[in-house]
Parts: C-alpha cells; sequence; structure tokens
C-alpha cells in the first residue's frame, strides 16, 4: 500500500499543527454550516492522493486530477475554500473530501454525467450550506441525474430547476459509510461493513485500522509481510484471526 510511513507521516502532523496554530486543541468545527471552515480541524483525518487511492481503489492520477480540477478550482471557487492544502508529494485533504470522492465514483458507476454531478454539487452546497453535499447520507441518484431526499419524503432535483418529483426513495449509494444523527459521514467501511476495516477520523488521524481497535492495519500487514504468522500477530495485538485476514486482505487489494 502506498501511504506515508509512519514517520513522515508523524512528521506531516507536526508541519500542519504548527501552520494551523495547533487547531487539533480547538473546538471541532461545524462542517454543515460553515463556508469557511479550515480543511483540518479535530476529527477531520489527513489523506494524501497515495493515501486516497489506496483506500478507494482509485488511480492516484485521477484522485489528483479531481482534487485539483473538480474541487479546488470548481467547487472551491463557487465556495470561496480550498479543499487541499500543500503541493505534489504534500498534498493533503481531509475525511469529507475523501467520502466525497467515494461518492462522486459511485455517481459515475450509476451513470450519471460528470457535468450533471458538478452542477448537482454547487447547487446542493447553497442548500444544504455545506462545503461537503456528497458526504451527507441523504442523497441519492436514478442513473440520470443527482437527487436528494428533501422535507416530507420527497425528492428535489439536484439542478438549477429543482423541480419536486414523486419518486421511491433510492437506495442510498454510500453503502459502506456510516453517518451521524446530523446525516454527515463520520466513519468508512472501504471492504464493506461485514469486514473489520474502519476508516474514521477520530481515530490514528484517519488512517486505516482494525475494527474496534486502534491497531493500524498498516503494522499488522508490514508484521506479516515480514514473516510473521497471523496466529502470532493475533497474540500480539489481541485481535481476532479475522480482523488480521482483513487487514492483510485490504492491503493486498491496494498494492
Amino acid at each position: 500500500m502506498n501511504v506515508l510511513t509512519a514517520r513522515n507521516f508523524h512528521k506531516l502532523l507536526l508541519t500542519l499543527t504548527v501552520r494551523y496554530r495547533l487547531n487539533y486543541t480547538q473546538p471541532p468545527i461545524d462542517y454543515l454550516k460553515s463556508d469557511t471552515a479550515a480543511i483540518f480541524g479535530v476529527g477531520t483525518g489527513i489523506y494524501t492522493i497515495p493515501d486516497i487511492s489506496a483506500i478507494l481503489g482509485l488511480p492516484q492520477a485521477k484522485v489528483k486530477r479531481w482534487l485539483l480540477e473538480y474541487w479546488n478550482a470548481r467547487f472551491g471557487k463557487s465556495s470561496g475554500s480550498a479543499f487541499s492544502d500543500g503541493s505534489g508529494r504534500d498534498l493533503v485533504t481531509n475525511f469529507y473530501t475523501l467520502i466525497e470522492f467515494f461518492a462522486f465514483y459511485q455517481l459515475r458507476e450509476e451513470g450519471v454525467s460528470t457535468q450533471k454531478i458538478i452542477k448537482a454539487h454547487q447547487v446542493l452546497e447553497k442548500i444544504l450550506q455545506t462545503n461537503y453535499p456528497f458526504a451527507k447520507s441523504n442523497i441519492f441518484t436514478d442513473g440520470k441525474q443527482v437527487l436528494f431526499a428533501g422535507v416530507v419524503g420527497e425528492i428535489i432535483k439536484a439542478d438549477e430547476t429543482l423541480q419536486l418529483t414523486i419518486k421511491e426513495i433510492f437506495e442510498p449509494f454510500c453503502k459502506k459509510v456510516d453517518f451521524n444523527n446530523n446525516h454527515l459521514a463520520e466513519r468508512f467501511f472501504p471492504l464493506g461493513k461485514d469486514h473489520k476495516i474502519i476508516i474514521d477520523p477520530k481515530r490514528q488521524f484517519g488512517q486505516p485500522v482494525v475494527g474496534g481497535t486502534n491497531v493500524l492495519t498498516e503494522t499488522v500487514f508490514n508484521l506479516f509481510r515480514g514473516g510473521e504468522s497471523i496466529e502470532v500477530i493475533v497474540g500480539l495485538y489481541d485481535l481476532t484471526v479475522d480482523q488480521v485476514k482483513d487487514a492483510i486482505s485490504f492491503h493486498r487489494n491496494a498494492a
């Protein structure tokens, strides 16, 4: 898995902490309403282009292009916000952008055109009062356009006309995401919820961890790759065999 090494990750974290004047000790930012929120705060995670590529199984070039061309250049221009910091290999973003990338990818897989997705994102930013509308649970698609659940169960077309249509509620495309009471993404399960790998921005700065623990999946995989048996790793970290196997599978698939 092409991710930051522990040493480089902590070096990057230190740099960001100094740059943002210890934002990590500040109260959490309300990303639902704030249009001027900082990119990083308590529980937002830090993700490089290789991180997102490995977690979502997307080519690095595509992830970088999406971030720079769509999120920074288009969405950022319309909202007056930035979605990343740094440049080149040090380009980083947060958990909500990662989830938006997942949503974007899912919508494209459902046949929704890039143009319609971009248009919908810009409209929903204003309606939902958030820079991260695709990180909300009440987003749906019928394969032709982006929709979102409105009040009293209607579906509102996410375009400039905002016409109401009466349709059945579609299954949310974010099948691998847990949402909080405000319908905002809070955890991501890259292998699905029936497996033991979790991306939680409140744990290990958003790096993949095993189940309900703070054990990094990369640590487990490196031990296995170094020759340790699954049984030994289970004993070292008090994990189950399934947890260890999922960590190994996750990194093998991401390689």
